[in-house]
Protein backbone atom coordinates (compact mmCIF):
# COMPACT_ATOMS: atom_id res chain seq x y z
CA UNK A 1 0.00 0.00 0.00
CA UNK A 2 1.14 3.49 -0.78
CA UNK A 3 0.68 6.05 2.03
CA UNK A 4 0.93 9.80 1.64
CA UNK A 5 0.91 12.43 4.37
CA UNK A 6 -0.55 15.89 3.87
CA UNK A 7 0.45 18.60 6.35
CA UNK A 8 -1.55 21.79 6.87
CA UNK A 9 -2.07 24.47 9.52
CA UNK A 10 -5.36 25.37 11.21
CA UNK A 11 -6.00 28.52 13.25
CA UNK A 12 -8.23 28.80 16.30
CA UNK A 13 -9.22 32.29 17.48
CA UNK A 14 -10.38 31.03 20.86
CA UNK A 15 -9.58 28.06 23.14
CA UNK A 16 -10.96 24.73 21.94
CA UNK A 17 -11.41 21.13 23.01
CA UNK A 18 -11.10 18.04 20.82
CA UNK A 19 -11.89 14.41 21.56
CA UNK A 20 -8.57 12.79 22.47
CA UNK A 21 -7.18 15.94 24.09
CA UNK A 22 -7.54 15.95 27.87
CA UNK A 23 -7.53 19.71 28.35
CA UNK A 24 -8.71 22.89 26.71
CA UNK A 25 -6.18 23.99 24.09
CA UNK A 26 -5.23 27.66 23.73
CA UNK A 27 -6.03 29.74 20.66
CA UNK A 28 -3.35 29.71 18.02
CA UNK A 29 -2.01 27.89 14.98
CA UNK A 30 -1.75 24.11 14.98
CA UNK A 31 -0.10 21.74 12.54
CA UNK A 32 -2.31 18.89 11.34
CA UNK A 33 -1.21 15.78 9.44
CA UNK A 34 -3.54 13.58 7.41
CA UNK A 35 -2.36 10.10 6.39
CA UNK A 36 -4.04 8.65 3.32
CA UNK A 37 -3.62 5.32 1.59
CA UNK A 38 -3.90 4.71 -2.14
CA UNK A 39 -7.03 2.82 -3.16
CA UNK A 40 -5.74 0.15 -5.51
CA UNK A 41 -7.57 -1.59 -8.32
CA UNK A 42 -9.31 1.40 -9.87
CA UNK A 43 -8.39 3.21 -13.08
CA UNK A 44 -7.68 6.61 -11.46
CA UNK A 45 -5.74 7.78 -8.42
CA UNK A 46 -7.84 7.94 -5.30
CA UNK A 47 -6.91 8.01 -1.63
CA UNK A 48 -8.80 7.32 1.59
CA UNK A 49 -7.91 9.00 4.87
CA UNK A 50 -6.68 6.51 7.44
CA UNK A 51 -5.49 8.81 10.25
CA UNK A 52 -5.42 12.47 11.28
CA UNK A 53 -3.03 13.93 13.87
CA UNK A 54 -2.72 17.35 15.50
CA UNK A 55 0.49 18.70 17.03
CA UNK A 56 -0.13 20.19 20.46
CA UNK A 57 2.37 22.44 22.22
CA UNK A 58 3.21 21.95 25.85
CA UNK A 59 0.83 24.08 27.92
CA UNK A 60 1.98 26.00 31.03
CA UNK A 61 5.51 24.76 30.51
CA UNK A 62 8.73 26.40 29.45
CA UNK A 63 10.03 23.21 27.89
CA UNK A 64 9.97 22.54 24.17
CA UNK A 65 8.04 19.30 24.63
CA UNK A 66 5.03 18.82 22.40
CA UNK A 67 2.58 16.02 21.73
CA UNK A 68 1.02 14.52 18.63
CA UNK A 69 -2.56 13.33 19.17
CA UNK A 70 -4.70 11.22 16.84
CA UNK A 71 -8.04 12.94 16.22
CA UNK A 72 -11.22 12.47 14.24
CA UNK A 73 -11.22 14.85 11.25
CA UNK A 74 -14.96 15.45 11.74
CA UNK A 75 -14.28 16.64 15.31
CA UNK A 76 -11.60 19.01 14.01
CA UNK A 77 -13.95 20.42 11.37
CA UNK A 78 -16.73 20.89 13.94
CA UNK A 79 -14.33 22.71 16.29
CA UNK A 80 -13.15 24.98 13.46
CA UNK A 81 -16.74 25.78 12.47
CA UNK A 82 -17.63 26.54 16.07
CA UNK A 83 -14.57 28.79 16.36
CA UNK A 84 -15.66 30.66 13.23
CA UNK A 85 -19.19 31.13 14.59
CA UNK A 86 -20.78 28.60 12.24
CA UNK A 87 -21.99 26.06 14.81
Amino acid sequence: MSIRTTTYVVHFSSPFLLEGCETLQPAGKYQVEADEELIEGISWLAYRRVATFIHLPAINSRSLISRVVKIDPADLEAALQKDNGRS
